[in-house]
């Protein structure tokens, strides 16, 4: 599966993963997500099928933020995987999982403007677009902006 995600020419750009990943390089990719709950990056998973537990793409919450109540998300769907809501539910299990953290209040994405698939996954998922942040960052060797999106801690009765 990180050997098909790596084809996607858009999704290494956004991490670690090769673009056309050997399977040595597919595996360095694996053990990176491992470390990252260790080094303090935050939580990385492996979205699967919940029948089969084939798997079917990547979901994570950084946590750089964590200090200030934020962190981030992320997700990527492998493309034999895509177009059937798989990256909404794993954007939804990461929310909820996220305010299991007590000092966590928001959960931001940032989206490119072109990225409408991934702009409805995040509605799917119960977040709200706050606006858009001009050259938010380099991807590509280009500086891109994003639409930021966020989620709120849910009021606790």
């Amino acid at each position: 599966m990180v050997q098909e995600l790596s084809t996607d020419p858009y999704v290494p750009m956004t991490g670690s993963l090769d673009f056309n990943a050997t399977h040595d390089q597919a595996v360095a990719y694996i053990e990176r997500q491992h470390d990252r709950l260790v080094s303090g990056a935050g939580f990385s998973f492996c979205v699967a099928d919940n029948r089969t537990d084939q798997p079917l793409g990547q979901a994570g919450l950084w946590l750089k933020e964590l200090i200030a109540g934020r962190a981030s998300a992320g997700y990527a769907i492998a493309p034999f995987a895509r177009g059937r809501g798989r990256a909404a539910e794993a954007l939804s299990a990461i929310t909820t999982f996220g305010w299991s953290l007590a000092a966590l209040y928001r959960i931001e994405l940032y989206i490119e403007p072109w990225n409408i698939a991934s702009q409805r996954t995040a509605e799917v998922a119960g977040y709200e677009r706050e606006g858009l942040l001009r050259s938010r960052q380099e991807l590509g060797g280009r500086r891109v902006d994003m639409f930021l999106y966020a989620s709120i801690r849910p009021e606790r009765s």
